[in-house]
């Protein structure tokens, strides 16, 4: 064998590491899945977009909530029987408002318990999903965000907004047209967020729960934590179970580069030192 032979040998390994990190990585997912729902008598599913390094080229992609997502979403929950309960992993910035909505119905109509496990966060249509559950449960650092609709790069409440605050006939019919079709997706999405909540809530509570949420008075990525989401009347547990932990961890960011955080992998108990001190004590403070 010539060292041309090698070289190329060693290309055409290269190019098919990724390929083969995949298939351990699906069969590891595979195995995390089998756990939880023998562990929870359920039927597990993911929903997670993170950008991964899967091409051979190591060329990373990601994704937001789309038609595809929903339809093998709800193919899952048409295959299991009524009266097995579902857990779902989500994970996600959100997406197509459609797409949400099929999946939080679909979710809805579920007749055993449904439980959404978010360890990191699950913004925009990912809380509507997670609002369809009989039971959400965030990581102590988790977040969900509002649900208030988007046009382009714009919030739909902004864009009407601006519009209350300028003379009609200084506008041009394109800016009214988009604030006639902001002001359609804001009743939208919370006529649908009050009739998901109205199963579970006062019929009065859901409405303003949806408004709340809905109507643009936060930023689109503000985050409610587990206690902002408890005092506002979700069904919010801080219970993560470790398995879902787990289970995130494998679905890792594309390689290639530093990572951001490093630290040593392994769980810390309260070290043996010269005690420094404690929040609250006197002593030295910033």
């Amino acid at each position: 064998m010539t060292p041309f032979d090698l070289l190329w040998l060693f290309f055409v390994l290269s190019s098919l590491q990724p390929l083969f990190q995949q298939r351990y990585l699906a069969s590891q997912r595979t195995h995390a899945l089998r756990l939880l729902e023998k562990q929870r008598g359920s039927r597990a599913v993911t929903l997670i977009h993170r950008r991964e390094g899967l091409s051979f080229l190591g060329i990373p992609f990601g994704g937001f909530l789309d038609i595809d997502d929903s339809e093998a979403l709800i193919r899952v929950i048409e295959m299991s029987d009524k009266d097995v309960p579902i857990d779902l992993v989500l994970h996600t910035p959100g997406g197509l408002v459609l797409a949400a909505e099929q999946i939080a119905s679909a979710l809805a109509d579920h007749p055993a318990p449904v439980t959404v496990f978010v360890p990191h966060y699950a913004m925009s249509g990912g809380t509507l999903i997670a609002m369809a559950a009989d039971q959400i449960v965030l990581a102590p650092s988790a977040v969900l965000g509002p649900v208030d609709p988007q046009l382009g790069e714009y919030p739909a409440a902004s864009i009407i907004a601006a519009v209350e605050r300028k003379d009609v006939n200084e506008l041009d019919d394109k800016t009214l047209i988009l604030s006639d079709i902001a002001r359609k997706a804001q009743v939208q999405v919370q006529d649908f967020v009050s009739d998901l909540l109205g199963r579970t809530l006062a019929t009065e509570h859901a409405a303003e729960l949806a408004k709340m949420l809905s109507d643009g008075r936060w930023t689109h990525d503000f985050p409610i934590d587990a206690k902002r989401a408890q005092s506002i009347g979700l069904r919010v547990s801080t219970d993560m179970p470790d398995l879902v932990r787990k289970l995130m961890r494998l679905y890792p960011q594309p390689r290639g580069r530093r990572p951001s955080v490093e630290y040593v992998p392994l769980p810390y108990q309260s070290p043996r030192a010269p005690d420094r001190g404690r929040r609250g004590t006197t002593g030295a403070r910033r």
